[in-house]
């Protein structure tokens, strides 16, 4: 396998941080959950992936390495982002594999840039507000830095040791998911790109959302997997210590986007 190659894309003013592992096929762009770097979210499943095709690793704006804007963070924005990416890199279309706030910044690239997406693999996140419990929202209203996970904000001064920048990506963060809007059902309902909907028994999302988006999207697969929210990728939160999930889920996903 050849050694990752990591750099720098201007895209639509930031400096995007991203990572290029293994070689072959349609690459498989991966989109890290909220407030996480590439390592947090992929950091056990991503490996698996590079053995057999190239894997496109990136941290959105103001995540990790990235680069921040005087704007807010969108879901639309940071998929326009992730195409400006795939432009820089003169890729033509890949498979997306979102995780949590991942997953929704990749369906609006499947949105908003149909052609670049070959498959999609939407992975722990809902399209309205009723996909999740409402206490989530309530907890959202109120939400202080200091309830940041410890894992995360170790993660994030690993790889950019400047606490005002981690200050200011939880900030924007949370304003997003304040500002949360629902996707209408006919939009989710254009989806073209065969696509795969993952979610944990125990995740954020309820089991039922996850099975109401197969059916809007046509030809969509499921899987609900054994786990809380990330466990079945190994995510750095939910991780078990010694557990196979990352490698199964890894088989799983493969099979579906080499079918």
């Amino acid at each position: 396998m050849p050694s990752p190659h990591s750099g720098y894309a201007p895209v639509n003013g930031i400096r995007m941080y991203y990572e290029i592992h293994g070689q072959g096929g349609t690459p498989l762009v991966l989109l890290h959950g909220g407030g996480s770097t590439i390592d947090v979210t992929f950091g056990k499943v991503l490996p698996h992936f590079a053995r057999h095709r190239a894997v496109i690793a990136l941290e959105e704006q103001g995540h990790g390495r990235s680069s921040d804007r005087a704007a807010p963070v969108r879901f639309d924005t940071s998929a326009d982002d992730v195409a400006a990416l795939l432009d820089y890199l003169d890729v033509s279309q890949a498979h997306l594999f979102g995780f949590s706030n991942g997953a929704s910044v990749a369906m609006q690239v499947a949105l908003r840039h149909p052609g670049k997406v070959r498959k999609l693999v939407y992975a722990s996140s809902m399209t309205r507000k009723d996909g999740v419990p409402a206490e989530f929202w309530q907890s959202m209203q109120k939400v202080d830095f200091v309830d940041m996970p410890q894992p995360l904000k170790d993660a994030f001064l690993k790889v950019n040791p400047d606490p005002q920048k981690l200050l200011s990506m939880f900030h924007k963060d949370a304003e997003r998911m304040q500002q949360f809007e629902d996707v209408p059902d006919v939009q989710v309902r254009s989806i073209k790109a065969p696509t795969l909907i993952l979610s944990g028994d125990r995740d954020l999302v309820k089991p039922e959302h996850a099975v109401e988006l197969s059916r809007l999207i046509a030809g969509a697969r499921l899987a609900i997997l054994p786990g809380a929210h990330g466990e079945y990728l190994g995510e750095a939160l939910a991780y078990r210590q010694g557990s196979r999930a990352p490698e199964h889920t890894a088989g799983l996903v493969e099979e579906f986007l080499d079918a």
